[in-house]
């Protein structure tokens, strides 16, 4: 009985093919007639049984990445194996072989080789690349495969077209390489030397050249160093001659032939004629100046006869002195003499080697391991500073003017800081100027209640004084000091420096300001000085809040004490204070260590927020006052108005209608009144009830009593402290805010 035809019940092993078609070798790539399928020669394209299919290229172990072809994964990746090869001289007696070098690459991307023998001077064999880049097969009778990674290794031979290399070394690269693809790498071998080369290289040890054929060799010293040039910057003092002075030069030391020019750096306005060079280039002397000596005498080589034939004319050859007898010996400065913070000889001079390029630190470091390059400064040490002396003021114009005169033969007027005036000059509503409110300190009861403002512009620095009228006073008031700068008290008038005026940062409420003899107690400030302080804390340190803290901050042990005074001025239990009641308990626990200014900046950082809009009764008593004014009753007409408007008979028009109606009506009251008294009668729909709103308007039928227009800032009372009428800076102060901030104090 035969087995089913199913999956894994059957041996026929052409169950599932579908491709029967005799394989052919030849065929078509790329338009182009070549050998397909050679590997392939079953049915179907499949080998035939038994056959084994040989790798065309090296099989890497599976990694863990993403699997991408080898010409990506070993892009720019080279093994290097140290290879040598005995190479035989049958037709030379001094030698019978030759050991000759290689370096073989192998390119892991595409299974490449490529040989190379490093060229050896005077070798007489051509070197370079001795086999180019390529696969290269196996010899023989594997010539149908190519070498792959795995053929190679240390201390092996290795056979390329019939040629044995001996393998002894690889790079380190290489050696990871072949460790991580599983190759178990030999002991490295021992490369052995060429004897001819080794017995050469004694000969040439022990050969010294024989006189008069010496020969001098400065080809080989040009070609290293053509175009490298040591360049240092020296100092020549010559202040010790008459006239002398400190002159910066530029040395530049030629490798090529150790040779050295010199150039003068003249700064501008020297005085001294611009010269291309100090000293041209030549060798320079160790022991100069050496003298003079005649033509001829200075040689490198001394000529002791000259020998040809019978000829007169021609000379065959000349013999040199062997002894060199009489020979001047002169050193020159090498490259190894010059240093940072040398002194060396130029004809004479003394200069000293301050500094050198980037270069020159690069070949003494490598050539002599120099690391200290510190720079010496060839500037000349500043000349004493005399103190010069200008006349005392004469009295006559302003200080500066004076000194003006003073200072060049032909007066000058004094420069202003124009960059300050224009940064600090007032506009728009920006003025620059502190205004303090001042009384005067006199013993003349007719002078103790005089009141005045102190103006300080910060532009120049000129301050101004007004003083208020005030009437049945006895006193005119008005300007009492008009804008200028004010010296500080205690200073000579006729003296040779200039004096000393008032700074801003002198000026702080609580202050007292000595000016031109007038003593002024700085009792208040406006809105604006306080607001430009809190700006400008660095000169302003009485604004600081965190400085003002930290000195309340000293006064911790008495912070129960502090809450209960608070607690006890305030008998509403609001948790605000006004501000004389703040103002005396913080000056009854700091004992004089705060200022009023000090004060003033708590008070304004701990302030109570305000409801700034004034009572609706009060709209009314100022609108009234406006209508009792221009006595306008006409009422009637504008109800019946905005009756004939109302079509839907509701007793209510939105607010704009209303405001159009009464602007038409030419109704006397001030527009920004007007938008304030109809935003009160307005419901959730913009509409006003007109009825209750011209009832409220009608000063006949309705009249109203004075209400009080008490307004934020405004208020002024009797202050003790200030010793006259003087607005207050902040109405209630929230003092639990402080207590927490301060002394970490919780409300009950």
């Amino acid at each position: 009985m035969a087995l089913p035809l199913l999956p894994g019940n059957s041996f026929n092993r052409n169950v599932g093919k579908e491709k029967f078609h005799k394989s052919q070798h030849w065929g078509f790539c790329n338009n182009v007639r070549m050998l397909v399928s050679d590997e392939k020669p079953g049915i179907g394209g499949e080998p035939l049984f038994g056959q084994k299919l040989k790798p065309k290229y090296s099989m890497y172990p599976k990694g863990t990445e993403s699997d991408v072809p080898s010409w990506v994964a070993f892009d720019k990746q080279v093994l290097s194996f140290d290879a040598y090869m005995e190479d035989e001289v049958p037709d030379k007696s001094q030698e019978d072989y030759r050991i000759r070098y290689y370096k073989i690459y192998f390119y892991p991307e595409d299974d490449t080789i490529q040989v190379n023998e490093p060229e050896l001077k005077n070798s007489g064999l051509p070197q370079g690349t001795f086999i180019r880049r390529h696969r290269i097969c196996l010899p023989p009778p594997d010539d149908d495969q190519f070498y792959t990674v795995y053929h190679f290794n240390i201390n092996i031979d290795i056979v390329f077209y019939g040629r044995t290399f001996k393998i002894y070394d690889c790079d380190v690269f290489t050696k990871n390489f072949l460790r991580k693809i599983g190759v178990k790498l030999n002991p490295p071998g021992k490369c052995p030397e060429d004897p001819y080369m080794k017995a050469r290289k004694e000969k040439l040890e022990h050969m010294e050249p024989l006189r008069p054929y010496q020969y001098t060799d400065t080809l080989k010293q040009f070609l290293d160093h053509d175009r490298q040039i040591l360049r240092f910057f020296g100092l020549w003092d010559d202040t010790a001659s008459m006239f002398g002075d400190r002159r910066e030069l530029v040395l530049h030391y030629f490798l090529s032939d150790d040779t050295m020019e010199v150039k003068e750096l003249n700064p501008p306005n020297s005085g001294r004629d611009i010269s291309s060079l100090f000293i041209r280039r030549r060798k320079l002397p160790k022991y100069g100046p050496p003298g003079i000596y005649q033509p001829g005498q200075i040689t490198d080589q001394t000529v002791l006869n000259m020998y040809g034939g019978w000829s007169v004319k021609q000379v065959n050859g000349y013999l040199l002195d062997k002894y060199q007898l009489g020979k001047l010996d002169q050193e020159f400065y090498k490259d190894s003499d010059l240093a940072v913070g040398t002194t060396i000889n130029v004809w004479g001079r003394k200069v000293l080697l301050c500094n050198c390029d980037e270069f020159t630190k690069c070949y003494y470091k490598n050539k002599y391991g120099v690391e200290n390059f510190t720079p010496i400064s060839c500037k000349p040490p500043p000349p004493p500073k005399i103190e010069r002396k200008f006349p005392p003021y004469t009295g006559f114009g302003s200080e500066e003017d004076s000194l003006r005169s003073c200072i060049s033969l032909v007066p000058t007027p004094h420069r202003r800081d124009f960059r300050k005036f224009v940064e600090k000059d007032s506009y728009g509503y920006i003025s620059y100027a502190l205004r303090f409110f001042a009384k005067l300190i006199t013993h003349k009861c007719a002078d103790v209640d005089r009141m005045f403002v102190i103006s300080y512009f910060l532009s120049d620095n000129t301050m101004s004084v007004f003083e208020l009228t005030e009437r049945n006073s006895g006193t005119t008031g008005g300007k009492f000091l008009r804008r200028a700068r004010v010296k500080r008290p205690g200073q000579e008038v006729f003296k040779s420096e200039l004096s000393e005026y008032i700074q801003p940062e002198e000026l702080y409420v609580g202050a007292r300001v000595n000016v031109n003899g007038y003593i002024f107690h700085l009792l208040n400030a406006d809105e604006y000085t306080l607001n430009y302080m809190e700006k400008n804390l660095s000169r302003f340190p009485f604004s600081n809040i965190e400085l003002i803290l930290e000195k309340l901050k000293e006064e911790k042990p008495k912070s129960r004490e502090v809450k209960l005074a608070f607690t006890a001025a305030d008998s509403m239990g609001t948790k605000v204070l006004d501000y004389n009641a703040f103002r005396e308990i913080i000056m009854s626990i700091t004992v004089g260590k705060l200022t009023d200014h000090e004060v003033i900046t708590i008070a304004r950082y701990y302030r109570a927020l305000e409801d700034k809009d004034p009572h609706v009764n009060v709209l009314i008593t100022m609108a009234h006052e406006q209508l009792k004014k221009n006595a306008f009753e006409n009422f009637d007409r504008l109800i019946s108005t905005c009756e004939y408007e109302d079509r839907e008979k509701k007793k209510v028009l939105p607010s704009k209608d209303i405001r159009r109606l009464c602007k038409s009506s030419r109704l006397p009251v001030k527009e920004d009144l007007l938008a304030s008294l109809l935003s009160r009668f307005e419901d959730s729909e913009k509409q006003v009830n007109y009825d209750s709103f011209f009832f409220a308007l009608n000063w006949r039928i309705n009249p109203m009593t004075e209400w009080e227009t008490v307004l934020y800032n405004t208020e002024k009372i009797e202050d003790i402290w200030m010793g006259s009428p003087s607005p207050i800076p902040v109405r209630y102060i929230s003092y639990m805010r402080l207590l927490k901030d301060v002394f970490d104090l919780e409300e009950d």
